[in-house]
């Protein structure tokens, strides 16, 4: 259950409260007619869900007979920052309160007497400033106001596992024997056997999502050993984020009934293909409701172009919040030794675009106008990369800013001298330089806030930190002996 919104609809939808009273007023007229969907379908329990700074949700299950007092505001309250890594608040403070939003409803697949409806978060009356969820909403309402209306389309990539007989998390999808002769690992991706062998679990993914309307376009078994990718169609900014965050619970759900469990981290191993999450933007404008502004006739528009410019202006702070942990970065290389499949990652090295260049950070592809950011996985908090994505490209198209020539030639083969001389960054190699980055962006501290900015900087410096203080297998392989 999904109600969309239609082009010529969103650029006055209002999207953003700045007062809790107005927001519980948006909801009391749709309170009985979603209360009767939701009985009709079976619904007995109610997640109402708010996101915490990861990306993860966080909820207190309600029964049904509680639903009108959940959507005025006098459902559970949350010491949100006592649950936070961070926290900005302290004991003595106000609890925050969670607003359901009624157009982000989401019956379980799996079990349809829970139903899952995505919450803003208030605090003392107004939105609270370490909600990711109120962020994308201020930022939706930003670019609004400049004449822009944002959608996203994003390949989501993850790989599916199972405990083996000594609880060691294998590949569920992998019939090499685990002792004995181990022939020279080939690329799994787009291999008819092995996606034969997963139709079992993929069927049902295909079921579920077709059924609830999310237009699913295919499933690609991807380059790792069970990897897989999930190609499903575009919509706003808003649906897209919620929709990202229900699909990795759907997935570890489904994948539980199976005796299996997903992992979204991008490179369990050395020799796995980095599992990805790029994420494809476009763009509408007021003065053309349904008409995509990166497309002029059969070319790319100017507006894209100065869309990129601001997304590559902003793209080491963008990258500390699509790419947000420490093992992100172990796939942004051009090439691995011992990489199942080949040496060549076929993932973004460097702060350019090009013309389907899948080696570039942003590639403007050749079968549709949307923007494709490479450099993302499916450990970021997806309500964060939007609202920096949408208010960087909003930003470089108020300034014109010129993102150059575009770079069509194999990034992985050119040298140090090369990149200088045509004034290409490298991405960010590790999450401490990335996050120095978002440290220091100015239009970052905009999207997040204050203090968000603050907290969200301050627990990946710890990260970072924690990371550094440990030694790794790879230093007692590489050392031990040697020295």
């Amino acid at each position: 259950m999904k109600d969309r919104v239609e082009a010529n609809t969103a650029f006055d939808k209002k999207v953003y409260y700045e007062c809790f009273d107005e927001a519980i007023e948006r909801n009391r007229p749709r309170i009985d007619e979603v209360r009767a969907r939701l009985e009709a379908a079976g619904v007995k329990y109610v997640m109402s869900s708010w996101i915490d700074l990861h990306g993860i949700p966080k909820t207190k299950p309600v029964p049904m007979s509680d639903f009108e007092d959940l959507c005025l505001g006098k459902g559970p309250q949350f010491a949100v920052h006592s649950v936070s890594f961070v926290p900005e608040l302290t004991p003595a403070d106000s609890d925050q309160v969670m607003v359901p939003d009624l157009d982000a409803v989401y019956i379980c697949p799996w079990d349809n007497t829970i139903a899952i409806i995505f919450a803003d978060l208030f605090w003392e009356g107004a939105p609270y400033n370490v909600c990711p969820r109120q962020a994308l909403k201020r930022a939706i309402h930003e670019a609004q106001q400049k004449g822009y209306v944002g959608y996203a389309g994003i390949e989501p990539e993850f790989i599916v596992m199972k405990h083996d007989e000594n609880g060691e998390p294998v590949k569920a999808f992998d019939d090499d024997p685990r002792e004995g002769l181990r022939p020279r690992r080939q690329a799994f991706g787009y291999d008819v056997e092995y996606s034969m062998d997963s139709m079992p679990f993929l069927k049902e993914l295909i079921d579920i999502l077709e059924g609830m309307g999310w237009n699913l376009h295919d499933v690609v078994a991807e380059g790792a050993y069970s990897q897989f990718e999930l190609d499903f169609t575009y919509t706003d900014l808003l649906e897209m984020a919620d929709r990202f965050v229900f699909l990795r619970l759907l997935l570890k759900e489904i994948a539980k009934s199976h005796g299996m469990f997903v992992t979204f981290m991008p490179k369990p191993t050395v020799g796995d293909w980095r599992s990805g999450a790029h994420i494809n933007l476009s763009l509408q404008h007021k003065d053309a409701p349904g008409e995509n502004a990166f497309k002029d006739g059969d070319k790319w528009s100017d507006t894209a172009r100065f869309a990129v410019g601001g997304l590559m202006q902003h793209a080491e702070a963008l990258t500390a919040l699509t790419c947000p942990i420490v093992n992100s970065y172990n796939g942004l290389v051009p090439r691995v030794g011992g990489f199942e499949g080949g040496t060549v990652t076929w993932a973004p090295t460097n702060i350019t675009y090009g013309y389907n260049n899948r080696s570039a950070q942003f590639r403007l592809p050749q079968n549709r106008y949307s923007l494709e950011n490479r450099a993302a996985d499916m450990t970021m908090n997806i309500y964060l990369a939007l609202a920096m994505t949408l208010t960087a490209s909003v930003h470089g198209i108020s300034n014109k800013i010129d993102p150059g020539e575009p770079t069509d030639r194999d990034l992985y083969s050119m040298t140090e001298e090369e990149f200088k001389e045509a004034g290409i960054r490298r991405l960010p190699r590790n999450l401490m330089l990335a996050t120095n980055a978002l440290r220091e962006d100015e239009l970052a501290k905009h999207v997040l806030g204050p203090v968000m900015h603050n907290s969200y900087i301050t627990y990946k410096n710890d990260e970072w930190e924690r990371y550094h203080q440990a030694v790794t297998d790879w230093e007692v392989q590489e050392y031990i002996r040697l020295y």
